[in-house]
């Protein structure tokens, strides 16, 4: 799937917006950094809204679902189209100056519960930009959605927001960026001003001053000036910066440097552009959403700076017919190829399925491919999210977000694509849930109701599953943590009209091992007639952090026939599910079978698969199983005076704290916590801080279960 000679132009002649001048964005921060704010006013300022939503009046755009009006947040991320054109100005270099692009934009939540939302959304964008808090600067969420970016190489513009805010200082959060996130990060527009005197930004490239006026207008107004005398060293100090790290970074830079030829602001500009594109060098930019300043600015850093779909690198999959990579290049004329990266069931079209196009287009009526289960389906119905509204279109062509409506057998990651030309894409990776609890329907009625509505839940959401305990015979559902699964009772009850009692939150316990053992199995059964005869020998050693379960048959002269090598491999995996120690899945073992026997007439697959989990069962007695429990990464934010109380309370938790960063007005205690010990910590923190403290918490990793505790877990499970 590679460009053809007679192609060279990738652009279809019918499309409204050639791939140049096309962005696909992602908005991502931590919880409350103003990702949506920010979103409402892109929408406001490129036309697409006439009036401003704002986040705490339960109107924002994006925030559509009742939950996230309700509570402020935002649950799923929402995608949106919009275009933007760069104003030209006396002076001013701006590399698309006057020319009409299109944005698609993915606003996404900051809670960690819906981090899956993050994840799925980075791995279909080709740019971001990382919101940050003006007064927090990076926060732990922020370092897991930047952890995020870099895994699926997303360039990113980093905008430092809340500028107006009480103890804002944007030197500190660029200080933030480079020592928390080893980010090289510059300006490239510092805020004029700070809390109440917030003006404008300089515009370090032009050395320019952009100020926005306070009136009706709701920021569209702004000036371009001078800047002001008392800036105008800050504002060289900060281009000279920029000009030597292009020096370092970029050939051509450097070049002219060596040459002692100037460098022209176009010049520094595509430097810039290039660096960021090849995720060498972070442009900031400073300002406030909520107060309208800086915002169109920051559209124009996005345009210059940020990539288009033919600026990265064809998307990289696999042929799944011989497993050999395969390349879908940005192309209209290419073979049709896109990724699925998220179900929705919309209360206004039904089941939508958002899809990102690597290549080729897509029109109604076509048949597309779905590599995964090699079923074949017809599109229908293709719609284009409009801010708010939702808007039919005929075709949508590469480098396009649009989502098609009604189509089945499709989850997240799935790849749709031409049928003569097949392409899986590699779909994004989810983290395991961390927190479970019992569901049952209150009546009859609701019984089959609620089945429905957990599978649509489930395939709309990777991280959020649904199992039966074989044990008790319950439904479990499983998430990210206790705010996640309040969202999906609440979703049943008032879009599937489901009413469920729920059982205490369960923590997800794992188990390992600490030493190498051995283990042996063996089913001999006769009883009249054929019998049973399976024998596996087992060595179990202990694994990577994050490896989970790995199997390797080590067998030789065939003790164990090759056909029963899958049903041992079958049976280790299925005695992996439930530990010794507890019954809790094990993770983190390396097990590879030496040696086992056969009968050449009562040995069968059920026998191996049998004897397997005998062997499985004895190596991890053998070789001393450990309960582990999540910890959590804990940020308390509180008010000097309340920092001793909260410490101790965390320390009372089991906690571990970390460290203590006193920023201007308020105190970071950041800790390392036993999720177990985190139930009802909101409301601990707000009775012990008079409501001033905040905290937020993501998943760590798992630790071993202290002895003192060990014994009331396993009581609880028994």
């Amino acid at each position: 799937m590679s460009a053809t000679p007679e192609t060279k132009n990738p652009n279809s002649p019918d499309r409204a917006f050639p791939l140049d001048r096309t962005r696909n964005i992602g908005i991502c921060a931590h919880i409350d950094a103003g990702k949506t704010t920010l979103t409402e006013r892109v929408l406001f300022y490129t036309g697409m809204i006439h009036k401003i939503g704002e986040v705490h009046e339960g109107a924002a755009t994006t925030d559509w679902m009742e939950q996230e009006k309700e509570r402020g947040i935002t649950i799923t991320s929402a995608a949106t189209t919009c275009s933007w054109k760069q104003l030209p100005q006396e002076n001013v270099v701006k590399l698309f100056d006057g020319i009409q692009q299109r944005i698609n934009i993915i606003d996404t939540p900051g809670h960690v519960d819906f981090t899956a939302e993050v994840e799925r959304s980075l791995r279909v964008l080709d740019g971001a930009i990382a919101v940050f808090c003006g007064v927090a600067g990076v926060q732990p969420q922020s370092e897991t959605v930047w952890r995020q970016a870099n895994k699926y190489n997303v360039p990113r513009i980093a905008f430092v927001n809340k500028m107006d805010r009480t103890g804002a200082n944007f030197d500190n959060a660029v200080s933030d960026m480079r020592t928390k996130l080893g980010a090289n990060a510059w300006p490239i527009l510092i805020p004029i001003g700070a809390e109440d005197h917030l003006q404008g930004q300089i515009d370090v490239v032009n050395q320019k001053a952009v100020i926005y006026a306070d009136d009706a207008s709701m920021g569209s107004n702004y000036t371009v000036e001078e800047i002001p005398e008392e800036l105008k060293a800050k504002a060289q100090a900060a281009y000279e910066d920029l000009v030597n790290q292009m020096m370092d970074l970029d050939e051509e830079v450097g070049m002219l440097f060596l040459e002692e030829k100037p460098v022209t602001r176009e010049i520094l500009k595509n430097a810039i552009r290039r660096q960021t594109i090849t995720n060498r060098f972070v442009p900031v930019a400073g300002g406030s959403a909520f107060k309208n300043k800086g915002v169109q600015y920051l559209l124009d850093a996005v345009v210059d700076y940020l990539p288009s779909p033919i600026d990265i690198p064809p998307a990289k999959g696999m042929d799944p017919d011989n497993g050999n990579d395969k390349f879908a290049a940005t192309s209209d004329f290419e073979p049709f190829c896109s990724l699925a990266f998220k179900l929705w069931s919309d209360p206004f079209v039904g089941k939508l399925v958002f899809f990102r196009v690597y290549s080729g287009k897509l029109s109604k009526g076509d048949t597309v491919l779905n590599p995964r289960t090699g079923k074949r389906e017809r599109i229908s119905r293709l719609i284009q999210i409009q801010a708010d509204k939702r808007e039919d279109i005929d075709t949508c062509y590469s480098g396009d977000i649009a989502a098609i409506v009604g189509i089945r057998n499709i989850t997240t990651g799935d790849t749709l694509c031409t049928e003569d030309v097949p392409i899986a894409l590699e779909p994004p990776s989810f983290p395991d849930p961390v927190i479970s609890m019992s569901i049952e329907p209150k009546t009859k009625v609701d019984q089959e109701k609620m089945g429905n509505a957990l599978q649509r839940l489930s395939e709309e959401d990777p991280t959020f599953r649904v199992f039966t305990d074989e044990e008790t015979g319950q439904t479990i559902i499983a998430g990210m943590g206790e705010l996640h699964l309040e969202i999906i009772r609440d979703r049943m009850l008032r879009e599937f009209k489901v009413e469920a009692n729920s059982g205490k939150p369960q923590i997800a316990y794992k188990e390992t091992i600490l030493n190498p053992a051995g283990g042996e199995g063996k089913l001999v059964k006769q009883s009249g007639g054929r019998g049973q005869y399976g024998h596996v020998v087992i060595k179990l050693a202990p694994n990577e952090k994050g490896k989970g379960v790995t199997i390797e048959n080590k067998t030789v002269g065939g003790s164990i026939p090759k056909d029963f090598i899958p049903a041992v491999i079958k049976g280790l995996n299925e005695a992996a599910l439930n530990g010794v120690v507890g019954g809790y899945p094990v993770i983190d073992v390396h097990v590879e079978i030496v040696d086992g026997s056969y009968h050449d007439v009562d040995s069968n697959e059920m026998a191996f698969k049998m004897a397997a989990i005998f062997a499985m069962k004895d190596g991890l007695k053998n070789a001393k199983s450990i309960l582990l429990e999540p910890i959590m990464k804990v940020e308390a934010v509180t008010p000097e005076e309340y920092q001793g109380d909260i410490m101790g309370d965390l320390n009372r938790r089991r906690g571990k704290i970390m460290s203590i960063e006193t920023k201007t007005i308020v105190t970071n205690v950041n800790a390392e916590v036993p999720l177990s010990e985190m139930f009802g910590y909101a409301t601990a923190i707000r009775s012990l801080s008079k409501g001033r403290a905040s905290y937020s918490m993501e998943p760590s990793h798992f630790e071993q279960v202290p002895a003192q505790v060990l014994a009331a877990v396993l009581d609880q499970k028994n």
